[in-house]
């Protein structure tokens, strides 16, 4: 079996040390030579500056391939597309197009009535443009505002069809859920590639509280693994994120993408695991 196509994800940082972190984490994982590395855009587009910085940066100082997290969150139409013609200015030529997360306590998204109303319009605006590669998001356990998974499916197609290059999952833990979800997207006449995303556990209590909000099953075996060892996870979360990613490489997976929190340790030790070294 051979060693899997890798990609990151990083977040913006917020201050100083948060900014040190990150190219701590940057400089530590791109010898990996990961097929590309994503941006996060913060709850309610409040990292909407610190993205858009952090991605130039990365691009013109590494030269990896960085796709920008953009969203339909709290700005206008032609303020989106401004900022999808600042990536291409700047040599930027992957986005993940998203609706977005509502900020904190407005509870559900509202669209703005001059603003992309969801992410399938905001996915057709960029495609016209012909400047990007499109990665979009997948949700192989039912998305907190989904109906039911059909309506999960719907969406993804809709994606594609608007101009979509690849989906990037939701984390999970149950991989059985991401070959389930993988079947009804055969099901229903999907075919471009979706790629699972991993997450490798920092920190248990935080994973779980997070998984919990956006409806990520845990096993009872992953959580009786991690409560077995309190003091110190690191071992569990390596193994358990090695056996996730071997799980899905021997069923035909050839790109995982991890969730790195900007902490490069586990992903580094993961990826060791797997055959892929610096």
């Amino acid at each position: 079996m051979s060693a899997p196509i890798i990609s990151f994800e990083f977040f913006p940082p917020r201050n100083l040390e948060a900014a040190f972190r990150l190219w701590d984490t940057v400089k530590a994982l791109a010898p990996l030579r990961p097929a590309f590395v994503s941006v996060t855009y913060g709850a309610g587009g409040t990292t909407r500056q610190l993205t858009q910085e952090a991605v130039v940066a990365i691009h013109k100082a590494t030269g990896l391939n960085v796709a920008a997290h953009l969203t339909c969150v709290n700005a206008t139409r032609d303020e989106t597309l401004a900022i999808a013609d600042d990536y291409a200015a700047a040599g930027v030529t992957q986005i993940v197009a998203l609706r977005g997360d509502p900020p904190k306590g407005a509870g559900k998204f509202t669209p703005q009535p001059d603003g992309f109303q969801n992410s399938v319009e905001l996915i057709a605006a960029l495609a016209a443009t012909g400047k990007f590669k499109l990665r979009v998001g997948a949700y192989p356990e039912r998305h907190p505002d989904a109906a039911n998974t059909a309506q999960d499916v719907e969406w993804l197609k809709r994606k594609f069809d608007a101009g979509a290059d690849s989906a990037l999952t939701q984390f999970f833990f149950d991989t059985e859920a991401y070959f389930r979800f993988l079947d009804l997207c055969e099901k229903a006449g999907i075919t471009g590639k979706i790629i699972p995303g991993i997450l490798p556990v920092e920190n248990w209590t935080g994973a779980r509280r997070f998984a919990e909000s956006c409806g990520a099953h845990i096993p009872p075996a992953v959580i009786a693994a991690f409560e077995a060892a309190p003091n110190d996870a690191t071992a569990v979360a390596i193994d358990l994120a090695t056996q996730m990613s071997q799980q899905l490489m021997q069923a035909g997976a050839d790109h995982l993408h991890y969730y790195t929190l900007n902490k490069p340790d586990l992903s580094l030790a993961i990826a060791a695991n797997l055959g892929i070294r610096p």
